[in-house]
């Protein structure tokens, strides 16, 4: 495995994690959204842009899901 598909493994399986975990707090969400932005940032380093994009836009999702979720 090069470095790229462990960086590709570690931002995807940080979102599940943290994905599953967002009930138990708000950071979780903001760590969910940081993922999403590694991910893309995976995607875009790996050619498929499409991928990419589409992480990109779950991060500002999941930033304006933690923007507005109570303390």
């Amino acid at each position: 495995m090069d470095r790229l598909t462990l960086f590709g493994l570690f931002a995807v399986t940080l979102m599940l994690v943290c994905y599953a975990l967002e009930d138990r707090s708000r950071w979780f969400v903001l760590a969910f959204a940081v993922a999403c932005a590694l991910g893309s940032a995976y995607g875009f380093l790996q050619g498929a842009w499409p991928f990419g994009l589409v992480e990109a836009i779950w991060a500002v999702v999941a930033l304006r899901r933690w923007s507005v979720r109570p303390l």
